[in-house]
């Protein structure tokens, strides 16, 4: 936990490492099912998950109990609000993780994580109605996460046994999903370029899709041709992404480059779950790349994470 005097700037952000890592997890159970990979390698990291995200949210809870007033900025600022919703995703992809392994604890943060994120859903549509000095150019793709996190929601709950709430949720998030990429795209198009340090949420247009997919299949217990719309257009945008590698890789580093973490894990299970669905050859060469390449990009963030806080350049005022 940050030193009391750093407390009061422990980012919301940092919980997008989460979904980083509980996504990387789910990468690897699923490839444990495909590939044959090693199932201690889930194992492993589903626990690595479960500590991280256990010593963030005591750090944000501590955070909140003596520091209200930094909480109340961040929830008044036009990109962190969209932030808060990365906890209950959080608790929804560990539930999701642990499903087999824990079922009964999974279920518990399955419930727990639903229920916050329909909250939190509520909580920011009412504030992005009823704001007073939201701007077109605050909008940016973080904005999609209170959107994907409704989607997630479906997932563990058909095996959960809860069908009609995983349907309930992904509606949501599909019509939410739609609406916010028409405004994202509008604002990108016509207005100024993302900032450096928000460009890599360019990255979270991957993961509407493809999260979408791997519920959807869920929902329906197959494929059809919305799950093969989805599924392709979440690879379009991978492709898109891919293209502007260089640009990506010049920007300093900040907490936002974990957008880049998710949205790549959820495309690797979406492309995987495919190839299991549709046999089509090349979905596996193209789902055990994106397997290594999501695994590299993690270790990378987790690396410069580590360098960034021991120089001192986490946990600090915004500059």
């Amino acid at each position: 936990m940050p030193s009391t005097a750093r407390l009061s700037h422990f980012p919301i952000a940092f919980f997008a490492m989460v979904m980083g890592l509980s996504g990387l997890t789910l990468v690897w159970q699923k490839a444990a099912l495909v590939v044959n990979a090693p199932e201690l390698i889930g194992y492993g990291l589903v626990c690595v998950t479960a500590l991280v995200f256990s010593v963030f949210l005591l750090s944000y809870t501590v955070k909140l109990l003596r520091h209200t007033d930094a909480v109340r900025a961040e929830l008044a600022h036009p990109v962190k609000l969209s932030f808060f919703p990365t906890i209950s995703v959080s608790f929804i992809l560990l539930g999701t993780a642990l499903r087999h392994l824990l079922p009964t604890v999974a279920f518990g943060l399955w419930v727990i994580g639903s229920t916050l994120h329909l909250i939190l859903t509520i909580f920011i549509i009412n504030r992005w109605i009823h704001h007073q000095h939201f701007e077109v150019n605050h909008i940016n793709p973080a904005w999609f996460i209170p959107a994907v996190g409704n989607i997630l929601v479906a997932i563990a709950g058909v095996g959960f046994g809860y069908p009609s709430i995983g349907w309930f949720f992904f509606s949501i998030g599909v019509v939410f999903w739609l609406i916010l990429l028409t405004i994202i795209f509008y604002r990108v198009f016509f207005h100024s370029p993302l900032p450096g340090r928000l460009l890599p949420t360019l990255f979270i247009l991957i993961a509407p899709p493809a999260a979408g997919f791997i519920a959807y299949t869920e929902l329906i217990g197959g494929l059809d041709a919305f799950a093969r719309v989805q599924v392709n257009i979440a690879l379009f945008f991978t492709l898109l992404l891919l293209t502007e590698i260089k640009r990506f890789a010049a920007l300093e580093f900040f907490l936002s480059f974990w957008a880049y973490s998710f949205p790549l894990a959820a495309m690797t299970v979406a492309v995987l779950t495919y190839y299991q669905l549709a046999g089509i050859p090349w979905t596996l060469w193209v789902g055990v790349s994106l397997i290594g390449m999501t695994s590299l990009l993690i270790g990378w963030l987790v690396w410069l994470t580590a360098r960034a806080a021991l120089r001192g350049e986490i946990c600090v005022a915004d500059g």
